[in-house]
C-alpha cells in the first residue's frame, strides 16, 4: 500500500509558500507579485488542483496495490503457466511496477528540482508511458515482455506522473497542507480499494488482456482532462542560477554521518522486505482456501482500506509520541499477528479477513512515521533535506519491494516442490499443502528484525537524550 507524504505536512517549512518558491523568490519576474497570483490554501485554483492529484494518485498506486488480483487471474490461464518460470516471472510485474517508483525518487525529485519548468512536460510523458505499458501489454503473451510492460514502463509512467505532482502541493497549500495532503494521498489507497472489486469481474468476462485493454483507455480518459489542472501557483523561470543553488543544497549531505539516519535506513528496508508480500499473494491464498475471485480480492480490498486509517491514526499519534516507540510496537505486533493471523488462524477465510485488516492497520502506516524519525536525524536548515532524505528511505523502501517477491517466490515453490502431505488445513501454514508455510515465516521474521532494528533506534534516542 502505498503512503502518504506527511513529510510536506509536519516538518517545518520556510516562511515562503513552498520550497520552490523559496528558491526561486528572489528571481521571480518583475512584473510578478503576490497579488497577482492565485490564492493561498482556497479558490478553484487550489481547490481543483487537490480533486485533480487525488486522481492521479489513485491511478499511479491504484493498479499496483490491486496486482495481486491479476497474479492470481494469470496463474489459472495456460497461455501464461505453460511457459518457462511463469510463477517467478508473473509475481515480479506488481512489485517493480510499484519498487521502481519508490527507487526513481531520488532520481527525479533531482531533475525536477533542478529543472522546475519541465514538470509539466514530464507528467505528459508519465501518461504515454502509462497509456503504453497497459495497452502494448495486453496484445501480448509472453512472460519477458508482459513483465516489461506492465512492470517496468507503467512504473516509470506512473513515477513521471507521481513526483512532480507532489511538487506542486505546497505551493498551493500552506496552513490546510494537512487537510491537501490528506485528500490528495487518500487517492493511493483509493484505487487500491476499488480496483480489486472491479477487476475480477473485468477479468471474467474479457480476460486478462481485455481488462489491461480497458484499463487503458480508462487510464487516459482520466488523465488527460484533469492534468491540466495540475500546475504549480508560482511562475516557473529558467534560470541557471536556480540550477547552481540546486546543487549546492544537494551537497549539503552532514546527515550522512548520523548513525540514527542508518538505523532509521535498516529498519526501513527491513520492513519493506516484508510488508509487500501480502499484497500480492493475498488474494492467491484465498483462492487455495476454494474461495471465488470476487471474495478472494475482498481479502486485498480490506487490507488496502485498512491502511488508510493506519496511515491515518500513526500520523497523528507521531505528533504525540515518540516514534521510535511507535515504530517498535507496530512492527512487533505486525509479526506476531503474521504469525498468528496468517500462520494459524487463516486456513478459514474469516481469519484470512482478520489478518487483512489487522495488517493494514499496523503496517499500512509505517510511512506515516518518517517525519518524525526525519526530525530525529537532525537535518540542516535546508528547507529540501527533509524531501532529500525521504527519497533515500522510499528508494531503501522500494529495494525491499522489487527483492521480497523473488524471495517469497523461491519460497513457496520450495515447498510445493516437496512430496505432497494431503494434510487438512487446521492452520494458516497448512493451506495448499504447506505452500505458503516458509513465506508466511519469512514475513513475519522480517518484521520481527524490523521491531529489533527500531528498538535499538529506541534505545539510541534515550541514551543520547539522558547524555544532553
Amino acid at each position: 500500500m502505498v503512503d502518504t507524504l506527511e513529510i510536506a505536512r509536519q516538518v517545518p517549512l520556510p516562511a515562503s509558500t513552498s520550497t520552490f518558491e523559496q528558491e526561486l523568490e528572489q528571481e521571480q519576474p518583475t512584473g510578478v507579485n503576490e497579488s497577482s497570483l492565485p490564492p493561498v490554501d482556497r479558490g478553484f485554483r487550489a481547490w481543483s488542483f487537490m480533486s485533480a492529484a487525488f486522481l492521479v494518485q489513485a491511478v499511479v498506486w491504484g493498479l499496483s496495490n490491486s496486482f495481486g488480483v491479476f497474479l492470481e487471474a494469470y496463474l489459472q490461464d495456460p497461455v501464461y503457466t505453460n511457459q518457462r518460470n511463469p510463477t517467478v516471472l508473473l509475481s515480479l510485474i506488481g512489485p517493480l511496477s510499484s519498487g521502481i517508483i519508490y527507487c526513481s525518487g531520488p532520481f527525479i525529485n533531482l531533475f525536477i528540482t533542478r529543472f522546475p519548468f519541465h514538470r509539466r512536460t514530464v507528467m505528459w510523458l508519465g501518461v504515454a508511458c502509462c497509456w503504453t505499458s497497459l495497452f502494448g501489454a495486453s496484445y501480448t503473451t509472453r512472460l519477458q515482455l508482459l513483465v516489461f510492460l506492465q512492470g517496468v514502463l507503467y512504473a516509470v509512467g506512473g513515477a513521471l506522473l507521481y513526483y512532480p505532482c507532489i511538487s506542486y502541493v505546497a505551493e498551493w497549500f500552506v496552513r490546510r497542507r494537512g487537510l491537501a495532503n490528506g485528500v490528495i494521498f487518500a487517492g493511493t489507497a483509493a484505487g487500491g480499494v476499488i480496483l480489486p472489486l472491479i477487476l475480477p469481474w473485468l477479468i471474467s468476462s474479457r480476460g486478462p488482456s481485455g481488462a489491461l485493454r480497458v484499463l487503458s483507455i480508462v487510464i487516459v480518459s482520466l488523465l488527460i482532462p484533469i492534468l491540466p489542472l495540475v500546475k504549480g501557483r508560482l511562475p516557473e523561470l529558467r534560470s541557471s542560477r536556480t540550477r547552481v543553488s540546486t546543487r549546492r543544497r544537494y551537497g549539503e549531505r552532514k546527515w550522512w554521518s548520523n548513525g540514527t539516519f542508518w538505523v532509521v535506513l535498516t529498519t526501513n528496508t527491513f520492513q519493506g522486505f516484508g510488508y509487500f508480500v501480502p499484497l500480492v499473494w493475498l488474494p492467491t491464498f484465498a483462492t487455495a482456501l476454494n474461495v471465488n475471485t470476487t471474495n478472494a480480492s475482498i481479502a486485498l480490498s480490506l487490507l488496502n482500506g485498512a491502511s488508510v486509517i493506519g496511515r491515518l491514526s500513526l500520523g497523528y499519534l507521531s505528533d504525540k509520541f515518540n516514534p521510535w516507540a511507535l515504530a517498535f510496537c507496530t512492527l512487533l505486533f505486525t509479526s506476531v499477528s503474521t504469525f498468528i493471523l496468517w500462520g494459524v488462524l487463516s486456513h478459514t477465510f474469516g481469519g484470512l479477513l482478520a489478518f487483512g485488516v489487522a495488517y493494514g492497520l499496523l503496517a499500512g502506516g509505517w510511512s506515516s512515521l518518517w517525519t518524525g524519525f526525519i526530525r530525529g536525524v537532525g537535518v540542516t536548515h535546508n528547507p529540501t533535506h527533509p524531501t532529500t532524505i525521504y527519497g533515500y528511505l522510499m528508494f531503501s523502501r522500494g529495494i525491499g519491494n522489487i527483492l521480497s517477491t523473488p524471495i517469497s517466490t523461491a519460497l513457496s515453490n520450495s515447498n510445493s516442490s516437496a512430496p505432497e502431505r494431503h494434510v487438512d488445513a487446521h492452520l494458516g501454514f497448512d493451506v495448499d499443502n504447506g505452500k505458503y508455510e516458509k513465506m508466511i515465516l519469512y514475513v513475519g521474521t522480517c518484521f520481527a528484525g524490523a521491531a529489533v532494528a527500531s528498538l535499538m533506534g529506541w534505545v539510541r534516542e534515550r541514551r543520547r537524550g539522558s547524555g544532553n
